[in-house]
């Protein structure tokens, strides 16, 4: 009996991503002010060509990176060069989808043992014990 339904992969197609070049923040002298080498990877979750469910498991995950309208943006500025952003960018593009085309595992109920059941009513008397001896010392007062 599997539990689990085997990966697949869903790849993004790069004609539905949109990817703008902005100045990085940060550190980097007179680089930083003249070129830009961060990227902004935006991907439009609903219309995109992923399948059904897996556009619900990602669209259903409470990220700050996805907005109301259900597009993910994702900034990349590691890399001091632009191409090595955006191929960033896209791999964690990527990484997301792949997280979310795994079907979440099925649980199945189990019952407590008779054991287990004994053990913690053991341990709730022994508890129980305890802390009827902490009383007030001596009965007047």
């Amino acid at each position: 009996m599997t539990l689990r339904a085997p990966r697949r992969r869903c790849a993004v197609d790069p004609a539905e991503v949109e990817i703008d070049a902005v100045r990085a923040q940060g550190a980097g002298g007179q680089n930083v002010n003249k070129v830009s080498t961060a990227v902004h990877l935006r991907f439009d979750i609903r219309a995109s060509s992923l399948p059904a469910d897996v556009k619900a498991r990602l669209l259903a995950r409470r990220d700050s990176r996805i907005s109301a309208d259900g597009v993910l943006v994702i900034k990349a500025q590691t890399a001091r060069s632009q191409g090595a952003n955006r191929a960033e960018a896209l791999a964690r593009l990527q990484a997301l989808v792949d997280e979310a085309a795994v079907l979440p595992r099925v649980r199945v109920p189990t019952r407590a043992t008779r054991a287990s059941k004994e053990r913690r009513l053991q341990t709730k008397t022994l508890h129980g014990r305890l802390k009827a001896t902490r009383g007030k010392v001596g009965g007047e007062g």
